[in-house]
Parts: C-alpha cells; structure tokens; sequence
C-alpha cells in the first residue's frame, strides 16, 4: 500500500478552519485508491477512475419521437393542406431502408428509425386519415418531432468525468453509449476503533460505569454511505501500549485508520502517547463546534484521525473533515456541500472565531416560510438531537449570535451522507 511521509501533515497551526483544513488535505495529500473495472451493476456509489467516453451516437440513428406520418419537408404544400399516399409502416427496431418516402408519407412509431429522406413527423393526432392516404395540416416546421442522430450524445464525448462518484442517471448513460463495465476507483480501506475502558459492545451487559458504544455504530454506517470498506476493529482500551500495538497492526493493510475518543488532553485520553509510539502526530484543533478537538497524523506511514468521543462531535467532523479526507484519498471530487435557506424561529449566542452546527427542526411559520426551531436542550452527547432534528444550521465563524428572522444555512441530514 501506499506509504506517506512524515511531514505531509506538517500544516503547523493551534487552530484552523474547516475551509483551510480542506484546502491542505487536497494539497498535502496522494490518492491511495486503485483502479479496478467493474461491471455497470456494481458501479453504482463508485468513483470514476478515469473519464469515460461515448462509444457511439445516442441515439445511434435519426428517429421518431412521436407516434404519425414521417415524410420528406420537400413533399409539402406550403399553401395549405398536404395530401400524401402512405407508403409503407415502421416500428421501432424496424429496418428502414426498404420504405420509400419521396412524394408520400410513412406510418410510424415512437423509436422508429427514419426512413431514407424523410425529415419530419407529423403527430397521428393532427392529421386525418383517409383510405391509403394521410392529409397533412399546413404549418409544422421542418424537423418537427424528429430526434437527430447524436442529438444527446456524439460519439467520443465524455460523458463520465475522472473522480465523480456514480449515480444511477450516469450509469444509464454509460449503457446508452455502449458499455458494459466502468473504471472505478478501489474502496478505501477503513480501520475503525473506539476508545475507553468505559466502554461495552453494544448488548453487552453494563458494569458500573460502563456505557454501550455507539460511537463505532454511527460512524461505521457513515463510512458505508460514503463509499469506503470498513473494518470494524473494536473497542481499544486505555492503555498505550496495546493502543500503539493494535494501531500499527491496522496500518498494514488499511489507507485510514479512524478512531473516536481519548483525543483531548486528559490524564486518561492515552491516543496521542500511542500514535507518537508508532508514528507521527500532529493534533489539528479546528475552529469548530462540536469537535474541536481531532487529531490527525501518521501511524507508519498510514493516514490516521482521531474524533472526539461525544457522539454529535464524532457526527458533525466525520461529515465536515473526514469526508473531504476520504474523497481526496479515494480519487474523488469532492461535491460541495450546499446548503438550503431557511429562516431562525430562535435566538442563540456563540463565540466568534469558531463555525458551529446547531441542530434544528424545520416547520412552516406563521406565513408559510419554513422556519427552523433549535433542539431545545445542548450538549453534544445527546443523541436524540441527532434523531429528533432535520440537520444542522451552520453558524459562519464570524457569527456572534442568531436573532429570530435571521436568514440560516442549512444542512439536511441525508444531504450530508
């Protein structure tokens, strides 16, 4: 696997914002992912390895896109009504050259390949049928509900760029032009651990002062919706000494190692004595809230992060600094996160300096005007904001407050993952 150096994270700082935090990730950073074909069943949520091209035309030929008469723009009466003898019937998947069209019209259907020289399709619905014949309003334009070859894709365009990741619209596409399988990017590899003796399996029985972790639960489902494989590697237990031995283990064969807990400054948060034990560790305070406190750095050679242990801090860094981090690690392009505008039903003060996510519900107001109320306790170990919200308000850093009616980004839970 690929090895970083030491100083790649060497970016200095006390305290960062997320946009420089982004900024040197893509700088600083290789792509670790592979490249591997797979076919376009699997492709879904994959990230393009390199631009994909057109193998041909779409649509490969001139055709109907409407059910009536195809015939030659030539053959009308531009004074008035047109009567043409029907000569032939196509249906789509038909061969076309057999029918003739000069000086008469052909029945066809929606798909049908046009017949040599016929350029324009009058609606079934607009013209009358007579016997053998078919009389034609004056007035369609030349071209009318015909499909030009290549009219939505040429043959050689790109059509899939290096590092989107696939939806399901591009790999219509690609099928459309001729593919069966796509390049992709390999998935990331993902070590996940959580920290503290505290700690139990989720249905274990709870000693005294034991708490489930959730932690590794919630950030495991994330790591899944984001793209990558993910090694649930259990709970590390607050001792340096096993923590270095486990973390270097987990380097050998993963692209990112992630944990959540004992990264804050305490006489019990022993990360940071384990990674320095294995490697290189840089603690990065970002101007954020809640998070502030994530660590990242190397363990022998191996980009790793260490989140806060609230859960809504571990919730709000692994969307707002792990994502970008796997992105560029995995080839791809980074989508920005836009948010929506909604307006404040509530009134908060914060501390400038510092982007903070307060979680809200969204509800019309008075007139109609989707407002977003604040969860109504704090407190980032409180799960139930997370599951009783609609997402996050970000509050810009230079931000002191909100005031009722102020104008608010936000993000929708699902619009994150």
């Amino acid at each position: 696997m690929a090895q970083l150096s030491d100083d790649c994270f060497a970016f200095g700082g006390a305290l960062m914002r997320i946009e420089d935090a982004a900024s040197l990730i893509a700088a600083r950073l290789p792509v670790l992912a592979g490249t591997e074909r797979v076919p376009l069943a699997e492709a879904d949520g994959r990230v393009a390895a390199e631009d994909v091209l057109a193998g041909h035309d779409v649509p490969p030929f001139a055709n109907s896109a409407v059910d009536g008469y195809a015939v030659r723009y030539a053959d009308l009466d531009g004074g008035g009504e047109t009567r043409l003898p029907v000569l032939g019937r196509l249906a789509a998947g038909a061969a076309p050259d057999a029918v003739e069209t000069p000086g008469g019209a052909v029945r066809i259907f929606t798909g049908a390949a046009l017949p040599p020289g016929a350029d324009t399709v009058f609606m079934q619905e607009d013209v009358r049928r007579e016997g053998e014949a078919v009389l034609l309003p004056q007035g369609l334009k030349r071209g009318a509900n015909a499909r030009a070859a290549g009219e939505d894709v040429a043959r050689g365009e790109r059509i899939i760029p290096a590092g989107r990741r696939l939806v399901p619209q591009d790999l219509a596409l690609a099928a459309a032009t001729g593919h069966a399988e796509l390049p992709v990017r390999t998935r990331l590899r993902v070590a996940l651990f959580s920290t503290g003796d505290e700690l139990a399996e989720p249905g274990a029985p709870l000693g005294s002062g034991a708490i489930h972790d959730s932690n590794r639960v919630m950030l495991a489902a994330l790591l899944v919706r984001l793209g990558v494989a993910v090694a649930d590697l259990g709970i590390l237990r607050d001792a340096p000494e096993p923590l270095a031995r486990r973390l270097a283990e987990a380097a050998r064969d993963h692209d990112l190692i992630l944990t959540s807990g004992g990264v804050s400054a305490g006489e019990e948060d022993h990360v940071r004595t384990a990674v320095e034990a294995v490697g290189h560790l840089l603690f990065w305070r970002l101007a954020i809230k809640p998070g502030r406190p994530v660590a990242m750095g190397l363990v022998n050679g191996t980009p790793f992060v260490g989140l806060p242990g609230n859960p809504v801090a571990v919730y709000v860094t692994l969307l707002f600094v792990v994502r970008p981090l796997l992105a560029r690690l995995g080839g791809a392009n980074l989508v920005p996160v836009v948010p929506q505008r909604v307006r404040a039903a509530f009134a908060y003060r914060k501390k400038t300096g510092r982007r903070e996510f307060v979680r809200v519900t969204l509800a019309p107001g008075p007139d109609g005007v989707i407002e977003a109320h604040k969860f109504p306790r704090e407190g980032a170990g409180l799960l139930t904001s997370l599951t009783r919200s609609d997402g996050l308000a970000e509050l810009p850093d230079e931000a002191t407050g909100v005031v009722p009616g102020d104008v608010l980004a936000f993000h929708p839970h699902a619009a994150l993952w």
